[in-house]
């Protein structure tokens, strides 16, 4: 996740529970399709940070759970999560994630929206298993929003009037709510109390917050290698990030209409002009800094939660979700 000598808490604390995880991931993606089991595998061996599944695990061993659906509940919610980037790519058009070509550009776009539907089919089979009532209606929420944010930011793109609460709102319906649906199954298979799991799910949200800022800050600041992306996409499509919403309401005028100008015409040509006039008015620094708003709300989220390796792992997530090149 981070460039880091040591591995994080967290992943160490969870190693063995992932492993099992993958083994939940490979069991539940068999399909007699020949062609499902090609792309469903494609995009599920490309790794990933896998940190919605790693937060359903924290949460619930925060909680003190300890039975087999939390792996069964987090590989849920990573086949949830891999559903929404095979449509995402599909939507954006885009031909690179995580370093590698993406599914649509390999398969082609009705291979790549129906595997996905797949994958969202059998999320929803893997939570029956678990027969929670109150998980089965968290989740249909949960995808549901996922869905309304996809459809706002279809609708903010080429848009230089959205505000930085309409972009927050995105990011919460499309980002966050999977991870607060994620922390709140954790916590909801453990039988936590009320105050708790709401607790872990604010956490979530927090957090997911944090986490897409600062994804939105590194298509302007990071390594293309690094961040397994192309520079400047969301540019290309059109898309106003917290980084251009600032430069429009507080840069120089000159880079206020260069930037609402490249977000009209989706321009990635202007993107080095671009870049400097983000730079240059310190809005790198400013979404970073609210980046670092949400992860502390998010630490601060956790004053109900036992104290114990696992509770000091969620924080130091937290930490590393805004302190990353990646």
């Amino acid at each position: 996740m981070v460039e880091n000598v040591s591995t994080p808490l967290f992943r160490t604390l969870i190693a063995a529970d992932m492993q099992t995880v993958d083994r939940v991931i490979r069991d539940r993606l068999h399909s007699d399709v020949v062609l499902i089991r090609q792309v469903a595998e494609y995009i599920i061996s490309a790794g990933g940070k896998r940190l919605r599944p790693a937060l359903t695990l924290l949460s619930g061993r925060a909680l003190g759970y300890q039975g087999a659906h939390l792996f069964e509940l987090a590989a849920m919610i990573e086949f949830i999560h891999t559903a929404t980037l095979l449509h995402d790519d599909v939507v954006d058009e885009s031909d690179l994630r995580r370093g590698r070509k993406t599914a649509n550009a390999l398969f082609g776009n009705a291979a790549s929206v129906l595997v996905g539907d797949f994958l969202y089919t059998r999320a929803f089979q893997m939570m029956v298993t678990t027969r929670s009532m109150d998980i089965l209606e968290v989740m249909a929420e949960a995808t549901n929003i996922i869905a309304e944010g996809e459809v706002l930011q279809l609708l903010n793109i080429g848009n230089t009037d959205v505000s930085e609460d309409d972009y927050l709102k995105v990011i919460q319906y499309k980002t966050a709510k999977l991870f607060e649906a994620a922390a709140r199954v954790g916590a909801l298979i453990s039988g936590a109390a009320p105050e708790q799991v709401q607790a872990m799910a604010d956490y979530g949200m927090y957090l997911g917050t944090a986490f897409q800022i600062i994804d939105d800050v590194l298509d302007y600041s990071g390594d293309a290698e690094t961040i397994g992306k192309s520079l400047g996409d969301d540019l290309a499509e059109g898309k106003p990030t917290l980084p251009l919403i600032y430069t429009m309401r507080n840069g120089s005028p000159e880079a206020a209409t260069l930037v609402r100008e490249a977000l009209e015409h989706a321009n990635r040509d202007r993107f080095h002009d671009v870049l400097n006039a983000v730079q240059s008015c310190g809005a790198l620094e400013y979404a970073k800094n609210e980046a670092v708003k949400m992860a502390e709300q998010a630490i601060a989220s956790l004053q109900n939660i036992p104290e114990s390796e696992t509770c000091q792992a969620l924080i130091e997530l937290a930490r590393l979700s805004v302190d990353r090149s990646a």
